[in-house]
């Protein structure tokens, strides 16, 4: 691997037309959080989606509940795909084609980008459709559990096309530095989700109860009412692109630009959802008192991936429009101030949660075992955090850059440590302490190779 000095001397293109030209001349840590902040708002809408659905689903019952954690690690492996891999490969090669002044191209790629959506939706409809009962047979499900699940997917899987043109087209408007409109978009659909989804399933206002699936109905309509909206929006001329499906037509090349970028990193969301199964299965052996606590430790790890995501995913049109103008300079120092300020957010948390770390774990439980199991777990994997946002940060920006191989094997590594480090563990009969010791060095070592592959990895052509 060699450092890219030499291809940050050639000559930048040609400069690129507003609103495009600020990604390029804009000071760097201001324009990073003034694109920053509407992703953030609209992930916390995402998670508060994820709480409401829990609470009107505990409200049905024990069963819904245990059904809706086995279709919970698909569920959020589809829009982790759609959304954060393939979402920032179609982000990254659009404003690449922006940054070289090329909106002809920029263009064309927007269309494109939406038949991959079209194509990753119904790949996972099929599949969900087909195999969802056995999977989740195979997590555990058994009998009323496994019909509620069944259920359930059948619904939201049966829109899973809507999921995927959603977060497809708010990843082509954000290649264009437009943050605000995906979000208050997708907050939109949130409030609508919880909203029809609390009335379905709970039959209110004189609707009838229909359950799980009711629940999962709320999804697919407001994903369809957004999908609708991105399309509207995109065809009508009100966007930074101009798009003629009149003139469209397939090019193979189009298709490879995106992909090469979200096909690559689509492995690592699946890699992510893999080592939370393998931890989760190892760890259930040292009792439910240690599951628990880690459940409490995890739920925080959860709640902080909006603020890495929301510095990561701003990075990817500075990143990508200076790679397409030929400021690798710049685009280095884009990806290094989002990492460091990502870090530093999350690290700090991490840092207070492991010197105190009652002061989340008394929101959940006063149970004496749970709480000196989560307590260990912060102990240990608090001061790991800001590796944990600086290196999701990087695999954003790395995104922006089409250099996204290193941060995916540095994903890869994680699994690797968590699996076979956490079986060697069970079967050496280790204190339960060490494997939260080990989940914090899964994490420093996935930073640090991130990093790695950011600092000698050559960018541009």
């Amino acid at each position: 691997m060699t450092i890219d000095a030499p291809l940050d001397a050639v000559p930048p293109r040609a400069p690129v037309a507003s609103p495009i030209a600020s990604l390029l001349t804009a000071p760097i840590l201001p324009t990073l959080l003034r694109l920053a902040i509407p992703n953030m708002i609209a992930m916390v809408g995402s998670t508060l989606v994820s709480i409401a659905e829990t609470s009107y689903i505990g409200r049905l019952g024990t069963i819904p509940l245990a059904a809706i954690a086995l279709v919970f690690p698909f569920a959020m492996l589809t829009q982790m795909m759609s959304a954060g891999a393939m979402g920032g490969g179609v982000s990254s090669a659009i404003s690449r084609a922006l940054g070289a002044g090329d909106r002809d191209r920029a263009a064309t790629l927007a269309l494109h980008a939406a038949i991959i959506g079209l194509c990753g939706g119904l790949f996972f409809t099929v599949m969900m459709l087909v195999f969802g009962r056995s999977f989740f047979a195979l997590l555990g499900g058994r009998e009323r559990v496994l019909d509620e699940a069944s259920g359930y997917s059948q619904v939201l899987f049966s829109g899973a096309v809507a999921i995927w043109l959603v977060n497809t087209l708010a990843s082509v408007i954000r290649g264009t530095g437009d943050m605000r409109l995906p979000s208050m978009t997708l907050i939109g659909a949130s409030v609508l989700q919880i909203a029809l989804g609390g009335t379905l399933g709970l039959g209110l206002f004189g609707v009838p109860q229909f359950g799980m699936p009711g629940v999962a109905s709320g999804q697919l309509i407001a994903f369809s009412c957004a999908a609708i909206f991105f399309l509207w929006y995109l065809l009508s001329g009100r966007s930074r692109l101009q798009l003629d499906v009149r003139a469209f037509h397939f090019e193979r090349a189009m298709f490879l630009d995106i992909l090469k970028v979200g096909a690559l990193a689509c492995l690592s969301p699946l890699q992510t959802v893999l080592t939370i199964l393998i931890f989760t299965k190892i760890l259930a052996t040292f009792g439910t008192e240690m599951l628990a606590g880690y459940g409490i430790g995890s739920r925080l790890e959860f709640l902080l991936i909006p603020i890495t995501f929301a510095f990561g995913i701003a990075s990817v049109p500075m990143v990508g429009v200076a790679i397409g103008a030929g400021h690798l300079k710049r685009a280095r120092r884009v990806a290094w101030t989002a990492a460091t300020a990502s870090g530093l957010t999350v690290g700090l948390i991490g840092l207070v949660v492991a010197l105190d770390p009652s002061l989340w774990v008394a929101l959940f439980t006063r149970d004496p075992g749970v709480t000196a199991a989560a307590h260990s777990y912060f102990h240990w994997a608090g001061p790991a955090f800001v590796f944990f946002g600086m290196g999701v940060s990087l695999y954003f920006s790395s995104q922006g850059a089409a250099r996204v191989g290193g941060p995916v094997l540095a994903s890869t590594a994680r699994l690797l440590i968590v699996a076979v480090g956490g079986i060697g563990l069970m079967m050496a009969q280790a204190p339960a302490w060490t494997l939260f010791a080990l989940v914090g060095g899964a994490m420093v070592v996935f930073g640090l190779l991130t990093a790695g592959s950011v600092a000698f990895v050559r960018w541009g052509k």
